[in-house]
């Protein structure tokens, strides 16, 4: 590669020496062998070059040019291009000269004449001066170095070149650098605290869901404890352990259905048991004996008619050891309405029913047998009632407790709505117990009927009245919670009373005559007809001779004693006729 350049003036040649710090190449004049030689012993200091003055000289290291720079300091004019600090031959010989070319216009520099003899020109090439990036030049021109014993301005001892500290300029850091570390410090504490935030929020979350399980577990243990479902507290028919029925809760009231055309009443008591959530209707024959306030051996049915619903609640109470809260008495005509303000039920029904009120006998019955039968308020009526020929009454009570449960499967489960239906009935209800108490009643034993958790037991009675060993230890004990008290049955013979005479005194002295004989007295009611002659039955052949003995008591032929059925409760039954004398 040739570096050197022909200007075109006269043969001079120029050779490229290296470039500035714009980039510009910086040249030199190459001297022809034909100059001649100046005089280095001219002490007369050398002229310039015209380039040189121009544009003055750059040292490298701060220092300020000669020349054009003089004029014009701390104006950016004061440094050179291409003026070469190291250019310097020996003993004074002058350096060449270094034109560097910003214009594209070149401008050659003849070698000036020094009037001495020069020496032949050393080849030396100008360092490139380094320079930092972004490195700032000094504001203002420095002074210029002093000069060294040598002679050699800006050189120290020996040689060395004396550099100051305002020669130098030091890179400094600059404003967007800053600003992008500060963004990266940002950045990065951002996301660390944002990485400490989900880790706080995590372990919070964790820490709710742990309470949440613990309080999900000890609310469902406290569910299944009260509603005793924990082993050893609850009752489980397939396993035969049973909570102890003092540790249950269980709301109870009785409802009486009085027929308003046929006559007699039908008893049922209704259970919520609020502890194992189980629904049951208990049906109470009428034969059940009872004992009233004083003492005297009575049947229910006889409690019903006579002492009212206060007496024989609390007869009930006595008998059975349960706690009754409330009686509903729900004559047909209401049970009628009921019915149809729920919108008919459906029973299975176990016989056909005439109509009461049909004419003629063969017509179509009122309720036919069969499953899921769909009974109005006039149906249900009539089969809630209905005792066939020859059947005893408890048939005719496991009727009425059928429709009993399909009207609570199809009454409302919300108290509120259950307590508007009983309203709407517009019952004069018994003291002890309020249309709203009846209502919210009502609606918890709806619920469940309507869950399949409720069930109709029937009390076994004896044929005395006296409950049996089987009734004590099941339906009293198990659904009611209770201790079956039945009326002890003395030595004395128990005699049943049922007036036929037309006069209502007779039974009452009928009453007064046996308890002074030592007989213990069994009220069997009265009859609608009266009866003539006087009737005195027994059926166990021992009971005869007793039987005799009543008659004569109250003054009855002994004629009149015959083998025949007895009145429940009861070893000798006296049916008063007319021939009874009231009076004397």
């Amino acid at each position: 590669m040739n570096d050197r350049y022909d200007a075109g003036y006269g043969g001079d040649q120029y050779e490229l020496v290296g470039y500035d710090e714009f980039g510009q190449p910086v040249y030199r004049q190459v001297p022809s062998p034909s100059q001649t030689p100046r005089s280095p012993q001219s002490p007369q200091a050398p002229q310039a070059p015209q380039a040189q003055q121009e544009y003055g000289s750059y040292d490298p290291y701060g220092g300020q040019a000669q020349g054009y720079g003089q004029g014009h300091q701390g104006q950016g004019y004061g440094q050179g291009y291409g003026y070469d600090p190291y250019a310097v031959g020996q003993q004074g010989q002058q350096a060449s000269p270094v034109v560097s070319y910003d214009t594209g216009q070149q401008q050659p520099v003849a070698p000036y004449d020094t009037g001495q003899q020069q020496q032949p020109p050393q080849r030396h090439v100008a360092e490139q001066t380094a320079y930092i990036p972004q490195q700032a030049r000094p504001a203002q021109s420095p002074e210029p170095p002093q000069p060294s014993e040598d002679g050699r301005q800006g050189d120290g001892p020996q040689g060395e070149r004396d550099y100051r500290t305002e020669q130098f300029a030091f890179v400094e850091e600059q404003p967007e650098n800053s600003e992008d570390v500060i963004d990266w410090l940002k950045f990065t504490e951002n996301r660390t605290e944002r990485r400490e935030g989900a880790k706080r929020r995590a372990r919070g979350r964790v820490v709710a869901l742990v309470v949440v399980f613990a309080l999900v577990a000890v609310g469902g243990v406290g569910y299944l404890w009260y509603d005793g479902r924990l082993p050893g507290t609850s009752s489980d028919s397939t396993s035969g352990t049973t909570t102890a029925g003092g540790a249950q809760n269980r709301d109870v009231i009785v409802v009486h259905l009085h027929n308003t055309k046929g006559g007699g009443t039908s008893t049922a008591l209704l259970v919520n048991n609020t502890t194992t959530k189980q629904g049951t209707t208990v049906l109470l024959p009428n034969s059940l004996a009872l004992t009233d306030d004083n003492g005297t051996t009575t049947t229910l049915a006889k409690s019903v008619d006579d002492d009212g619903s206060s007496g024989t609640r609390d007869e009930m109470d006595t008998v059975l050891g349960t706690d009754i809260e409330g009686t509903w008495r729900l004559d047909t005509p209401y049970l009628n309405n009921l019915v149809e303000l729920v919108g008919n039920i459906d029973v299975d029904t176990n016989a056909d029913v005439p109509d009461p009120e049909a004419k003629k006998k063969g017509e179509a019955p009122l309720v036919k047998k069969g499953e899921d039968q769909t009974l109005s308020g006039k149906m249900a009526v009539a089969y809630a009632t209905y005792r066939a020929s020859g059947e005893s009454q408890n048939v005719q009570l496991e009727r009425f407790g059928q429709v009993m449960q399909g009207v609570l499967r199809k009454l409302s489960s919300d108290p509120q709505a259950a307590t508007i239906t009983v309203q709407t009935l517009a019952q004069i209800l018994d003291p002890s117990l309020s249309d709203k108490d009846l209502g919210a009643f009502l609606a918890k034993l709806a619920d469940r009927a309507k869950g399949g958790d409720y069930k109709t037991a029937l009390l076994p009675v004896q044929t005395d009245g006296r409950l049996s060993a089987q009734a004590s230890d099941g339906v009293v004990k198990d659904v009611l919670g209770g201790t079956a008290k039945s009326p002890e049955k003395g030595a004395a013979v128990q005699v049943g009373i049922r007036n036929s005479t037309g006069n209502k005194d007779a039974t009452e002295k009928a009453r007064v005559v046996l308890l002074n004989g030592g007989y213990t007295f069994v009220d069997a009611g009265q009859t609608d007809v009266a009866q003539a002659a006087s009737q005195i039955t027994y059926t166990d052949a021992a009971k005869k001779e007793d039987a005799v003995e009543v008659a004569k008591t109250l003054g009855l032929p002994t004629s009149s004693v015959k083998k025949g059925k007895v009145t429940s409760n009861a070893d000798v039954s006296v049916v008063l006729g007319q021939d009874y004398k009231v009076g004397g």
